[in-house]
């Protein structure tokens, strides 16, 4: 028999509070494996496959509002045929902490697991059998794992509206998996710094390997003529190493703000080593901001991203959206995207003259010229110094352009995607 979960009570502490806004566009199915592992266990629990259908529709249409998430429960209001939404509500079993200390134990023990969290991912040795993180149960596999309900008066298990919530809560994990360690009992903090605290341990308490290259005293080396030739020097390691644990307290910088920097510090030293080249090493203080920041997922959405979007807008007297923006720059085309937002300049006459007449040939005589944008409502097609055209939107009416789509040579098929979207 499953024992019921163990849920804390209403008023959890508000750093162990999560809450998602509705998302504005059209959802699609559960992209990562974790993902969908929780939509497996949602099936496994419904003895109706029209139910799972019409809430799996909800959720793709986005009837599901803000969703809260506490320790043991995910709670959202969805709407359904009736003016006034219903309360949907999803229990899971938090975990004993014998089960963390064990989950938490084994996660340290194996730099690749580190590297799968530091990354925002879970490890795939969750579905190994063999492996020590296989015992401790993460995600739901069964259907006593997963408790629904809803103030609906349909009595399945789940509801259509319970089920859309679930299928919701499957995105949120593909986004951010840490979601699932606040539902078992632990946020993602309390995570990292146990994390931090076992590795650090452990690097203290391993015994530390003299080199097993040759060596010359300075005497030796200096006494010789010619000069005896270095040692040959050390095999790069095989992916960049793992930061230390760093201080938590009131006049210490926030650390995982320090960790995110020293894992991009790491991250460009092996890339150096192995390739002889830093790619980003020309770039300025606001462009190296955006690019550590693209690098995290969740937008500045999640508690980690939050305080690093804070310290990077503070250091350089921006404002966290001016940031967002910029992100969103980056990840349409890096430092040339990023150039497109931040610099209007005035392009040769050709190409864009060109833009326009293709416009106007298929109807589009709206969009007006300025410098190297093409404005019509709330499309905008921007021409970058690399010859490609960058999409833009905004609401109508307003000045807020936003990048969006792929960039692409063609200035039709840019609009098109934007027009898609």
């Amino acid at each position: 028999m499953t024992p019921p979960p163990r849920t804390p009570s209403s008023a959890a502490p508000a750093d162990r509070r999560r809450t998602f806004a509705p998302s504005a566009e059209t959802a699609g199915p559960a992209t990562t494996w974790w993902g969908k592992a929780w939509v497996t266990a949602l099936e496994a629990l419904s003895l109706d496959p029209a139910r799972l259908a019409r809430g799996r529709a909800y959720a793709d249409d986005g009837h599901v509002d803000t969703i809260t998430v506490t320790p043991g429960r995910v709670v959202a209001y969805v709407r359904g045929s009736r003016a006034r939404p219903y309360r949907a509500d999803l229990r899971l079993r938090t975990l004993p902490d014998e089960d963390w200390d064990e989950f938490l134990d084994a996660a340290a023990d194996d730099p690749a697991h580190l590297e799968a969290l530091l990354a925002k991912t879970l490890p795939p040795a969750l579905l190994d059998p063999a492996s020590p993180l296989s015992g401790v149960p993460l995600l739901p596999a069964t259907a006593g794992d997963l408790l629904p309900a809803c103030t609906c008066p349909d009595a399945g298990r789940p509801c259509k509206h319970a089920a859309a919530l679930c299928y919701q809560v499957a995105r949120l994990l593909d986004e951010d998996p840490f979601v699932v360690f606040l539902l078992r009992g632990r946020d993602e903090r309390e995570i990292l710094d146990a994390l931090s605290r076992r590795n650090a341990a452990r690097t203290a308490s391993s015994p530390r390997k003299a080199p097993s290259a040759p060596t010359l005293t300075a005497r030796e080396a200096f006494a010789r003529t010619p000069l005896g030739q270095l040692p040959v020097p050390f095999a790069p390691p095989p992916h960049p190493g793992t930061p230390p644990s760093y201080p938590d307290g009131r006049k210490v910088p926030d650390p995982l703000t320090l960790d995110h920097l020293a894992t991009d510090a790491a991250a460009r030293a092996h890339t150096l080593l192995t390739s002889h080249t830093d790619p980003v090493g020309e770039l300025g203080p606001w462009q190296d901001a955006v690019r550590i920041a693209a690098a995290q997922p969740g937008s500045g959405l999640t508690a980690a991203t939050r305080s690093l979007y804070t310290s990077l807008t503070r250091a350089l007297g921006r404002t966290p959206t001016e940031l967002a923006r910029a992100v969103s720059a980056w990840r349409q085309g890096g430092p040339t995207a990023l150039a497109v937002l931040d610099e209007p300049w005035d392009p040769p006459a050709g190409p864009f003259d060109r833009a326009r007449s293709t416009l106007h040939a298929l109807g589009r005589s709206d969009f007006r010229p300025w410098r190297n944008r093409l404005t019509a409502d709330r499309f905008q097609l921007r021409y970058g110094r690399d010859g490609l055209w960058y999409g833009y939107e905004s609401d109508s009416g307003s000045d807020d352009w936003w990048p969006g789509g792929t960039p692409g040579g063609d200035p039709v098929d840019v609009l098109t995607g934007l027009l898609d979207g």
